[in-house]
């Protein structure tokens, strides 16, 4: 039986708009999703911001009712029995909420650790194990307000962790945190998957999904679009391949010959100063090199390669085309 599981999945909301006039008219968050997440799996759940991401996680957490379909989770239903998918569920989400600034880290730990009912005798040796495994041993007695971004997410996975539960909801849990500390952030998050713990994760960062997720669902407008292996969904993008080609100030004539060309998918631009990047999707038996070149009669050219799609690649043309 899957850790968890949501079949049909929907939740809709009133929205109000208007100041003399007001109207009414209904919002489908969430429309019909539906996935299982297997037992010590670690799940990605992609989408742009308002796709719907929290609100899925939010009804599986049970701090929101479904208006439609069914979720359980480790075999209790989220409507009929939601203190029981509380007791064995941690949730960690991005961003400063959650912690009380004036609060030391340990206070802030025992807080929520007499919420969870945890034992006064355990308490301390729970909180120093979290402590160390997060990485904030020897700041337990240090205010949050003082805390850096990273800190603080340390701390809220080190809270989510408190009871000890089996399936945790990590929420965009990277977000805003500098590079070191996002490493060091998705090796302990490798390390919960390794200890046999479920993981939903919802993160914008590709890369991260990539390296970390066993299988991906994107989920836009509140549904889901595709699902697997993060190697079956670049394998399944209709990109094919792409061409990156450096140039320095490629005009929009010069693009627009390029789209024309036989076996060009699409074309865009990105800024890397003092660089622009032409990437060019193509089929992949489409050998479009010298015709692209051809077409760039006015621009400085630099470095010229082919790559494979990225899963950002595959993210982009699924949420774009939903």
């Amino acid at each position: 039986m899957a850790d968890a599981e949501a079949v049909d999945l929907g939740r809709s909301f009133v929205a109000r708009t208007g100041v003399v006039r007001r109207q009414s008219k209904t919002v489908e968050a969430v429309r019909g999703v539906s996935f299982a997440i297997e037992k010590g799996e670690l799940f990605g759940l992609l989408g742009p911001n308002g796709a719907g991401k929290t609100t899925t996680i939010k009804m599986l957490a049970t701090l929101l009712l479904p208006t439609s379909g069914t979720a359980r989770v480790l075999g209790h239903d989220v409507a009929d029995d939601p203190r029981a998918v509380r007791r064995n569920i941690g949730y960690v989400f991005g961003g400063d909420r959650g912690l009380y600034d004036r609060l030391s880290a340990f206070d802030n730990m025992r807080f929520f650790a007499e919420l969870y009912a945890i034992p006064a005798r355990v308490q301390r040796q729970r909180i120093g194990q979290l402590m160390e495994m997060v990485g904030l041993q020897g700041r337990e007695d240090q205010r949050v307000e003082g805390f850096s971004r990273g800190m603080r997410q340390r701390l809220h996975i080190a809270r989510g962790l408190l009871h000890d539960p089996s399936l945790i909801f990590l929420d965009e849990p990277s977000i805003g945190i500098d590079p070191v500390g996002a490493r060091e952030l998705r090796a302990m998050i490798g390390n919960l998957k390794a200890a046999g713990k479920t993981v939903l994760l919802t993160t914008h960062y590709m890369f991260e999904a990539d390296e970390m997720c066993d299988r991906i669902a994107v989920i836009a407008n509140g549904a889901i679009v595709a699902e697997g292996r993060p190697q079956q969904l670049k394998e399944a993008a209709s990109t094919g391949r792409i061409l990156e080609i450096e140039t320095f100030g490629v005009s929009t004539p010069e693009i627009e010959r390029v789209r024309a060309l036989t076996g060009v998918m699409s074309v865009g631009v990105e800024n890397r100063e003092p660089l622009q990047v032409l990437t060019i999707a193509a089929d992949h038996d489409a050998n479009i090199t010298q015709a692209v070149l051809a077409q760039l009669t006015a621009t400085r050219v630099g470095g010229v390669s082919w790559r494979e799609p990225t899963l950002e690649d595959v993210y982009v043309e699924l949420v774009t085309a939903s």
